[in-house]
């Protein structure tokens, strides 16, 4: 039963992402990146894939090179359904900040389920992010479906 329902949701989720890249959603890079986000993670569940950097200050070094490296291949995170959230605001304690609890610089990955799959305290390159992604188990499914799909 269990098991029915956890593929049930699967296959809902990958629905909603083969939807959403046929409205063209994946190929907006402005989509990709929602800075100062003070909203709740409960909306991409099932959607996207947040990766979510934090710091204490826009001007932190960490910070500026962590942005520049996502937006150096957005490709490569729109086709996994990434989307990019920043908080440089440690006085405004939003949802994310208090469920993620983040100190000083700090790179998160999250699943499409809404789990924290890696913290970094330090920047990541795309490639780097992108690798850790295709392990996920949904993305797993959803690169055996692209497969089958480039097959037929």
């Amino acid at each position: 039963m269990l098991r029915t329902s956890l593929l049930s949701l699967v296959f809902t989720a990958l629905f909603a992402s083969a939807s959403s890249a046929a409205d063209g959603e994946k190929t907006d890079p402005d989509a990709l990146f929602q800075t100062e986000y003070a909203g709740d993670l409960s909306e991409f569940v099932w959607k996207k894939r947040p990766v979510i950097v934090f710091a204490d200050s826009e001007f932190d070094p960490a910070f500026s090179e962590q942005m520049e490296m996502l937006r150096t291949r957005p490709e490569a995170l729109m086709s996994r359904d990434v989307v990019v959230l920043t908080d440089t605001d440690p006085s405004n304690l939003s949802a994310m900040r208090k469920k993620l609890r983040p100190n000083g610089f700090a790179l998160v990955i999250m699943s499409k389920e809404g789990r924290v799959q890696l913290r970094k305290p330090a920047p990541w390159d795309v490639r780097e992010i992108t690798r850790s992604i295709d392990k996920m188990p949904i993305r797993q499914l959803e690169i055996r479906e692209e497969k089958e799909r480039a097959r037929q």
